[in-house]
C-alpha cells in the first residue's frame, strides 16, 4: 500500500492551527478562572455553575459542526474552509470573553453567560474541521502520529508563548495600577487574537485534503449517528480522552491559587506553568518513536499510570519545597504531553475502523468526538475547579484557612490523580492493536482500488 508523505511545510501548517487555538486554550484553562474571580469580579461557585452549563451545551455542539463539515463541499475540500472564515470571528470573541463591562453584577454574569458561550460555539466551528483535517491528509498510521506529533508540539508551544507573554503583557498594558486591571487583560488578550488568526490562516494555506471516502453517497445522519453510536473503540476512547481532560484541567485551573495562595509566591506561576508546557513538548517528541516501536496503547497506558503516581506524591509537598514542585510538574508534564498525540492519532484510527465496518467515512462526526471529549472533561475538570474552592470556603484576595490550602493542594494532586485512574482503565480495554490497524488499512486501500477500477470502467 503506497502512501503519500508529507512535506515538512505541510506537517508545520498543520501544526500552526493548533498553535492558534491552544493559546486561548491555556487562557481559558489557565486563567480564566482567575480572571473572572479576581478581575472581572464574580464568585467562584458561579464561575463553575457557569462553566458546567455553557461547556455541555458547548460539547453537545461538537457533532453538530462535525455532521456540517462531513457534508461541506468547497473547492478546498470539507474542512479547510472552516479554519479561513472562522479564524477572524474566533479573534473577536476571545477579546469580547476577556472585556469586562460596566455592569451591575446581574449584568456581569449575563455577560459572561453569552460571550462565553459564543466563544467556545466559535471553537468548535474552527477546532472540530482542524482536527478532522488530520485524518484527509494521509492514510498512513505513522503520518498521522507524526502530524499528530507536530500538532502538539505546536499547540504546547502556543501555550507557552501565552504562558510566557500573558502576565508582562498586563503588566505592560498598565495590569500593576489599581484600575487599569481589566482594560490590561483585554488589550493583552488582543495582541493573542491577531496572531491566532494568522496562523489560522496559514494553516488553511499550507494543507491538503486527500483521503476521499470510498463511495461518495449521500448518507443520512439518522445513519451516521447509529454508526457512531454502535462504535465500541469510540466510546472507549470518548472515556478515557474525558477522564484524562478532567486530569488536565483541574491541575490547570488550581495552579495560579496554589502559587499565589498556598506558595504565597504568584510570580512563581509563569515559571511553573511555563516548563510545564516544555516538558509536555519532551513528551510528545519521546512519544513518536515509543509508539511506532511497543503501540500507541501500550505507551499510553504506562504513561497515565506514571501520572498518577506523581500526581499522588504531589501532594506531600510543602510550601518551601519550590525545586520538588518544578521537578514533579515536569515529571508530569511529560507524562501528560505523550498522551494527547496518541489520542488524536487514535480518532483517525477509529474512524478507518468504521469506515471498514460500515462502507461510509465520517471524518467529521468522529473527530467531533475527540473534541466533545476534550470539552466534557474541561467542563467537569473546570466546574470542579469552581465548585470545590467554594466548597473549601474560598474568598478571592484575602488570606486562606488551612482548610482551604489543603483543598488547593489536593486539585493539583489527588483529585487529578482520580482522572488519571479512570483513564487507565478505558484506554486497558481499548481493541485497536497496531497490528489490527495495518490489517484495516490494507482492507481499506484495496477497496479503495477496486471501487476506482469500477468507475473508470464504467
Amino acid at each position: 500500500m503506497k502512501t503519500e508523505k508529507l512535506k515538512l511545510k505541510e506537517k508545520i501548517g498543520y501544526g500552526f492551527g493548533d498553535a492558534a487555538s491552544s493559546m486561548f486554550w491555556k487562557l481559558f484553562s489557565m486563567y480564566l478562572m482567575f480572571f473572572y474571580t479576581d478581575i472581572f469580579g464574580i464568585s467562584a461557585a458561579v464561575v463553575g455553575t457557569m462553566f458546567l452549563v455553557t461547556r455541555i451545551w458547548d460539547a453537545a455542539f461538537d457533532p453538530v459542526v462535525g455532521v456540517i463539515a462531513d457534508r461541506t463541499k468547497s473547492r478546498w475540500g470539507k474542512f479547510r474552509p472552516f479554519l479561513l472564515w472562522g479564524a477572524f470571528p474566533f479573534g473577536i470573541a476571545g477579546i469580547l470573553t476577556f472585556t469586562t463591562p460596566s455592569f451591575g453584577m446581574t449584568g456581569k454574569i449575563i455577560y459572561a453567560y453569552v460571550t462565553y458561550s459564543v466563544m467556545m460555539m466559535l471553537y468548535s466551528l474552527v477546532n472540530v474541521p482542524y482536527a478532522s483535517l488530520l485524518g484527509v491528509m494521509s492514510s498512513d498510521g505513522r503520518e498521522r502520529t507524526t502530524l499528530s506529533s507536530f500538532r502538539m508540539v505546536f499547540a504546547f508551544a502556543g501555550s507557552i508563548l501565552a504562558l510566557a507573554l500573558v502576565n508582562p503583557l498586563v503588566e505592560l498594558f498598565g495590569g500593576t495600577q489599581a484600575g487599569h486591571e481589566q482594560k490590561a487583560w483585554q488589550l493583552a488578550v488582543i495582541v493573542f487574537a491577531v496572531i491566532a488568526a494568522v496562523l489560522f490562516y496559514f494553516t488553511f494555506s499550507w494543507t491538503n485534503e486527500r483521503v476521499k471516502p470510498i463511495k461518495a453517497e449521500k448518507v443520512s445522519l439518522k445513519s451516521d449517528v447509529k454508526d457512531l453510536l454502535a462504535n465500541r473503540p469510540w466510546w472507549i476512547l470518548l472515556g478515557s480522552g474525558i477522564a484524562a481532560l478532567i486530569f488536565n484541567s483541574i491541575r490547570d485551573g488550581a495552579a495560579i491559587y496554589y502559587f499565589k495562595y498556598f506558595v504565597q509566591n504568584q510570580s512563581l506561576v509563569s515559571l511553573y506553568l511555563v516548563l510545564g508546557q516544555a516538558f509536555n513538548i519532551v513528551g510528545i517528541i519521546f512519544v513518536t518513536p515509543l509508539a511506532n516501536r511497543f503501540g500507541k496503547k501500550r505507551i499510553y497506558l504506562y504513561a497515565m499510570v506514571m501520572a498518577t503516581v506523581l500526581s499522588i506524591a504531589f501532594y506531600w509537598l510543602n510550601a518551601g519545597n519550590i525545586v520538588l514542585i518544578i521537578v514533579l510538574q515536569c515529571l508530569i508534564s511529560i507524562c501528560a504531553g505523550s498522551i494527547f498525540p496518541l489520542l488524536w492519532s487514535m480518532y483517525a484510527d477509529i474512524a478507518d475502523y468504521s469506515e471498514l465496518k460500515t462502507g461510509r467515512r465520517a471524518t467529521g462526526l468522529i473527530f467531533s468526538s475527540s473534541s466533545m471529549s476534550q470539552k466534557f472533561g474541561w467542563t467537569l475538570g473546570g466546574a470542579l475547579t469552581g465548585w470545590l474552592l467554594a466548597i473549601y470556603g474560598f474568598k478571592a484576595n484575602v488570606v486562606q484557612t488551612e482548610e482551604v490550602q489543603s483543598g488547593i493542594r489536593m486539585m493539583l494532586s489527588i483529585f487529578p490523580a482520580i482522572g488519571t485512574i479512570l483513564s487507565v482503565i478505558f484506554i486497558y480495554i481499548y481493541p485497536l492493536s497496531e497490528k489490527k490497524m495495518v490489517e484495516i488499512s490494507e482492507k481499506l486501500a484495496l477497496r479503495r482500488n477496486e471501487n476506482q477500477s469500477l468507475n473508470i470502467a464504467e
